[in-house]
């Protein structure tokens, strides 16, 4: 059988502000993984496989067990995993028809993804909405603790964000504070990306702008730094960021423009930051501060990996 890998890297049709990162360093926590790990069916193949199991989902009665809802591939992958990533919407519009309430819904993979993990992966916000209202969790977190709302940041889905937003509102302030396996919140995700319009988004929904992520404490504004992104820093001070913050190692936003590129930044958080804030703790000269920062910053700031 011809086979290929899934992509999770779609070109996206929806409008979102990003900034690309210079930064190449790499985390040392496992690194995210957005693709279902399965060897693709060609879309024939797959129909076929859908008839040989004589699926029989086309009237709306649920029946407590199906041979389809069982089915499974090497890869843990359900029916309706394999119809959201080879885009067999109508069969998978079937499915979830049938299976309002179903566990069937929630059924994860061997990386733990769920049919709502794979729908963001895919952009599919009308399959998105679909599970959503049949009953599908958007608490639950694959092997990497990312939820589906973690995946639509993350890749700046602004419909699968709103899609998820939207039917999710009684839970919406636990969704976005849940830290993901390397600390990460959906603001910190947003931010390292560079997606203004979800970091807007977010603070709306109630995230808090100066939760500090786990691994080094560092907040959204620490992380706009990291990426020398003006326009983020800009938009954060505006959104009330709060400058003074220090992360685990005792730094503030500021503390991290030594050695960077951008005065622009380096002006916006000088005149804000507090005077007794500005220089490096325990330093002697600016000369030495930006040596010691430049011999610690990968030990200091090596647990995120700006990039795509």
């Amino acid at each position: 059988m011809d086979v290929h890998r899934v992509s999770s890297r779609n070109p996206m049709d929806f409008n979102f502000d990003s900034v690309e990162p210079k930064h190449g360093k790499t985390l040392p926590c496992q690194e995210d993984r957005f693709d279902s790990g399965l060897d693709s069916l060609k879309e024939d193949e797959l129909v076929n496989d859908f008839e040989e199991l004589h699926m029989d989902i086309r009237d709306e009665r649920t029946q407590e067990y199906e041979p389809w809802r069982s089915a499974v591939t090497d890869d843990g992958d359900s029916l309706l995993h394999l119809a959201i990533i080879h885009e067999a919407t109508e069969h998978a519009f079937q499915m979830i028809k049938v299976s309002n309430n179903h566990p069937f819904l929630n059924a994860q993979n061997h990386q733990r993804q769920t049919a709502l993990h794979l729908a963001v992966i895919t952009e599919q916000p009308q399959l998105v909405e679909r599970l959503l209202k049949a009953g599908s969790d958007p608490h639950l977190a694959d092997d990497s603790g990312n939820t589906a709302l973690h995946v639509a940041c993350k890749k700046g889905s602004l419909a699968c964000f709103g899609v998820i937003t939207q039917n999710c509102q009684r839970h919406i302030a636990s969704m976005v504070s849940f830290p993901n396996y390397s600390g990460h919140n959906c603001l910190h995700l947003a931010s390292i990306n560079g997606y203004i319009s979800l970091v807007e988004s977010l603070v709306q929904l109630g995230a808090d702008i100066n939760a500090q992520e786990q691994c080094s404490g560092r907040t959204s504004l620490h992380l706009a730094v990291d990426l020398q992104n003006p326009t983020l820093v800009l938009r954060l001070l505006e959104l009330g960021a709060d400058v003074n913050c220090l992360n685990y190692g005792g730094f503030t936003p500021y503390h991290l423009t030594y050695g960077r590129q951008s005065e622009e930044i380096r002006r916006q958080l000088y005149e804000k930051t507090a005077q007794e804030l500005r220089e490096l703790p325990d330093s002697e000269s600016d000369e030495s501060d930006m040596e010691d920062l430049d011999s610690s910053e990968d030990e200091l700031y090596d647990d995120i990996k700006f990039g795509k």
